[in-house]
């Protein structure tokens, strides 16, 4: 007890981010609203839930130091494949993949925690091996320890997670000082193989690279001339999407409407409170309202970045920039998503999308950053 008051002494808690915790408070008050209006009272109130304990998570986690968290680093990555593994032993289906567990009746999503806790390992991992990041007997065991979870995922199959993660991999090892000659070699590897597989899904759909459902996305995006009513009905979720954002103006049609010109209102866009959630705000709130989760959703990358920035542990560094990148890349794919700028695919906006996995894990992950935030110069552990 007294080491741990003495930790919590030791933080400079004039460096505590109050920007960032508002910025998260004001965009999942926002995402709570839309919930609300797209799927009713009982989504609405489980999204509060969800709010308060990750919000809770975040704050005992800000007074956690992060040193003490990445001494644990193979457990995590241990915990992380247990679960993945669980999800394939003991999985529950939804939405035509297996990527659920019941934990005491509370269905939770692996795939959503782990994102976390890799991004932990990896950053205890390359700062153990700081100096030897370039030599492959560091590199070629942490590169088969990434692969397997990112395998399990796929597996599930969970395709946009799975490059969510591997994206996120190649982000965190350039900035940790991968060389260029390295680089260059994995990208004359890489390519051929990319386009022997872009080769088979477009030519080839017989050669199953792809689920039947993911090839049947790529199809319904990719032939939008078609007048062909099967290969319509695969890209009606997104065009309805498109109808609804164009719909709002610039002010919207106002929240929990009841205007029957309103594409939500009449249920043409499944999974609105979840994946589609933007949808719902460009069409109720208007260009305002997208705008207005734009900007957040920027601020709240830009603090994980400055907060990496101002850190001298690679470890602390490699973390912020890590979470960061997840944000960026899960906020882009939903809204290019939502926008037809891509293939439809399930994947949640943070703070925003319907789902108390991703919601808590996303608050756990921000608690870290506050944690880093709060360290002085002297290296707490």
């Amino acid at each position: 007890m007294k080491s741990i008051l003495t930790t919590l002494k030791e933080y400079n808690y004039n460096r505590l981010n109050l920007r960032l915790v508002l910025y998260l408070s004001v965009l999942t008050i926002l995402g709570i609203l839309a919930v609300g209006s797209a799927g009713g009272e009982y989504y609405q109130k489980r999204q509060i839930v969800g709010f308060i304990l990750g919000f809770l998570a975040m704050v005992v986690l800000m007074l956690i130091s992060y040193n003490f968290i990445l001494k644990f680093y193979w457990i995590l990555y241990v915990l992380s494949v247990g679960l993945l593994l669980w999800v394939e032993i003991n999985g529950r289906m939804g939405l035509g993949a297996e990527r659920w567990i019941e934990i005491v009746g509370i269905r939770f999503q692996p795939s959503e925690l782990c994102k976390i806790l890799l991004v932990l390992f990896l950053a205890a991992y390359i700062r153990k091996y700081k100096d030897e990041i370039n030599n492959f007997k560091v590199l070629v065991p942490l590169g088969i320890a990434y692969a397997i979870p990112v395998g399990l995922i796929l597996k599930e199959p969970d395709l946009s997670t799975a490059i969510v993660f591997m994206a996120t991999f190649a982000i965190i090892i350039y900035i940790a000082g991968l060389n260029y000659r390295i680089i260059g070699s994995l990208l004359l590897i890489a390519l051929p193989i990319v386009a022997v597989l872009g080769y088979l899904i477009a030519f080839h759909p017989e050669v199953k690279v792809l689920h039947a459902h993911q090839y049947d996305r790529l199809l319904g995006f990719y032939s939008k001339d078609t007048d062909d009513p099967d290969i319509k009905d695969l890209r009606y979720q997104q065009e309805n999407a498109l109808l609804a954002i164009g719909s709002g103006g610039l002010t919207g049609k106002g929240l929990y409407n009841d205007d029957e010109t309103s594409v939500k209102n009449s249920n043409l866009i499944p999974e609105d409170h979840t994946d589609f959630v933007f949808t719902v705000i460009g069409e109720e709130l208007g260009f305002l309202g997208c705008s207005s989760v734009l900007v957040l959703l920027f601020l709240i990358v830009l603090e994980c970045f400055l907060t990496g920035s101002r850190v001298r542990d690679p470890a602390g560094k490699l973390y912020c920039y890590g979470l960061g990148s997840i944000l960026t890349i899960q906020s882009f794919v939903n809204i290019a998503v939502n926008t037809m700028l891509l293939p439809n695919t399930g994947i949640p906006l943070p703070f925003v999308s319907y789902g108390l996995t991703s919601l808590v894990s996303s608050y756990i992950g921000m608690g870290i950053v506050l944690n880093i935030g709060l360290h002085t110069k002297k290296n707490v552990y």
